[in-house]
This record gives C-alpha cells, sequence and structure tokens, in this order.
C-alpha cells in the first residue's frame, strides 16, 4: 500500500509539473470529512484542529485550511476540513513534516494519546483544481453571517466527468457570478471513494442569498445554452450537498 501511495504522489506530481509548466499552477485539496460519534463529542476534535493541526500545516506551506460544520446536523454529525496545497508534493509531505514538527507534537500530545476518538472515521479526497479556478478564493463575506455549500457531482464513467469538468471549464463559472454563486475552490477528484467525481465549494452572504442566487441560475439565458450541448447532458449521475459554517479557528 505504502509502495502504490508513492507512485501515486509521484505520477500526480509529474503530471502536475508538465501540466502547469509556464502557467499558473492549479492547487491541490484534500478534504476530509470526520465522521463523529456525536455532536458533543466534536469540541474535542475542534480544539485540535484549531490549535494544532491549522497551526503545524500553515507552518509547513499548506493552506489557508477551512474547518466547516453543518448548519443542521443529521443524525451522524460530520466536520469538514479542507486543506489546500500549493503542489502534489507538499501532499506527500504533510504527514512526515507533522511527525517532525515538534510544537505540533506538543499541542496535540493530549487528542494523539487519546485512544477514545471523537469520530468514527475520516473519510477523504485528493482534488486538483480546475483550469477556470485554479487557485482556492478566499471568501470576501463577513466572518459572522456567511454560509458555504460543499457538492460532491458523481459521474457514472470517467469519460462522463472529464466532460462535466470541461463544461464547468468552458463558461459554467461566469454563469455562477452572473447570478451570486461565489466559488471558493473547484476540484476533480484523483484519489477518492466516490470516483469518478468533481468537488466544489461556494460561499453567500447568507441562506436568503443562497435561496436567491440558485433561483437565477436554472434560468439564466446562458445557462439554457450550455445545459443543452448534446455532450454535456448526463454527466451527473448523482448530488451530495451540505450547507455550511465555519469553525471557531477555521481560515475560511
Amino acid at each position: 500500500m505504502k509502495l502504490f501511495l508513492a507512485v501515486l504522489i509521484s505520477t500526480i506530481v509529474g503530471s502536475a509539473a508538465i501540466a502547469d509548466d509556464g502557467a499558473t499552477k492549479k492547487q491541490f485539496y484534500e478534504l476530509r470529512q470526520y465522521q463523529l460519534k456525536s455532536e458533543e463529542e466534536a469540541g474535542k476534535l475542534d480544539t485540535y484542529l484549531a490549535e494544532a493541526l491549522i497551526p503545524a500545516l500553515r507552518r509547513h506551506g499548506a493552506g489557508p485550511v477551512g474547518i466547516f460544520r453543518e448548519i443542521k446536523p443529521s443524525e451522524n454529525s460530520v466536520r469538514f476540513v479542507l486543506i489546500p496545497y500549493d503542489s502534489a508534493d507538499k501532499v506527500a509531505m504533510a504527514i512526515p513534516a507533522l511527525l517532525k514538527d515538534s510544537e505540533y507534537q506538543k499541542v496535540a500530545a493530549d487528542y494523539l494519546a487519546n485512544k477514545d476518538a471523537a469520530f468514527t472515521r475520516i473519510r477523504t479526497e485528493l482534488l486538483h483544481a480546475f483550469d477556470c479556478m485554479p487557485q482556492l478564493k478566499k471568501p470576501k463575506q463577513g466572518q459572522n453571517d456567511r454560509v458555504f455549500e460543499l457538492r460532491i457531482y458523481e459521474s457514472a464513467t470517467e469519460q462522463l466527468g472529464d466532460l462535466k469538468v470541461e463544461m464547468f471549464n468552458a463558461g459554467e463559472v461566469p454563469i455562477f457570478l452572473d447570478c451570486g454563486i461565489e466559488p471558493v475552490f473547484l476540484g476533480q477528484a484523483v484519489v477518492g471513494d466516490l470516483m469518478p467525481s468533481l468537488t466544489y465549494m461556494t460561499v453567500y452572504d447568507s441562506m436568503e442569498a443562497k435561496a436567491e442566487a440558485w433561483s437565477k441560475f436554472p434560468k439564466h439565458p446562458d445557462w439554457l445554452k450550455l445545459k443543452d450541448v448534446p455532450k454535456y447532458q448526463g454527466t451527473v449521475s448523482k448530488i451530495h450537498k451540505w450547507e455550511l459554517v465555519p469553525v471557531a479557528g477555521s481560515q475560511l
């Protein structure tokens, strides 16, 4: 398994270097989904993320890092952690860097030593930024009121997944912006359990602003043209959605 991961990261690094030569570097995003035992247990995880993990990741060149919770927690509450990296090699070096970081080891000591974790499992995926939005955009919305939406679009085949990414690159993002839908990041899954898929996050001033923005989208004349392009039809087979707000300590 370790050999497989090493080869995979090496391949990604090489491909990214070729693809990004002479252009804006496309970021990689690690998106973690901590499946909590209960909302009451979340405090231990939130403290660790805000006081230990995020400062350590920032020291090693990752970030800004976002921590998010659901606005209306489901029966199985989650925490989402979004970690942007400027290159695939920084993804590969993240865990070794934490193991050698004495400050992180000190601050995180109680959390790391606790055998009764606050979560049941961590679901994670590695994403590569779209051509149309190669870098994460930090929200301009006010810290206290802003809300986020995270979406994962699954596709039935790899080709359909690539076509959905192409659809975003071909003009879907300008339509978003014209409707008041502000993207934070857009990425195609390189590693994950829902592949082929893409994941993106958007941000709004409020829930009311979100509802208004999405009410405009289906009627936008450019969207009506884009969605009727034959090759783009049927590219999404399943959609997952979460409405989120930042947790204390989040940098987004």
